[in-house]
């Protein structure tokens, strides 16, 4: 078993914020919501609720930034789902 020592992981994600791994996540589930179903529908809710995550994140873990990332995507969520046919 490969053994890392406790300080090269920790010095490797001191550099990253909560926000990053929601970011991750976010791109991960709209690529494989367009991959699996190509609805405009899905891609609205996962808009939304991401928005909702990033709003809702605290701002002490990660810059504000990412409080206007959500407030934008709360807009452009909402507006997809009521744009879609499927």
């Amino acid at each position: 078993m490969i053994e890392l020592p406790l300080d090269l992981v920790d010095d490797f994600l001191m550099d990253y914020h909560v926000a990053h791994a929601l970011l991750l996540l976010f791109v991960l589930v709209v690529i494989g919501g367009l991959v699996t179903t190509k609805s405009m529908k899905v891609l609205g809710i996962n808009f939304a609720l991401f928005g909702l995550i990033f709003v809702l994140t605290p701002v002490q873990t990660h810059p504000v930034i990412y409080q206007f990332l959500g407030l934008g995507l709360l807009v452009v969520g909402p507006m997809l789902l009521v744009v879609a046919r499927n």
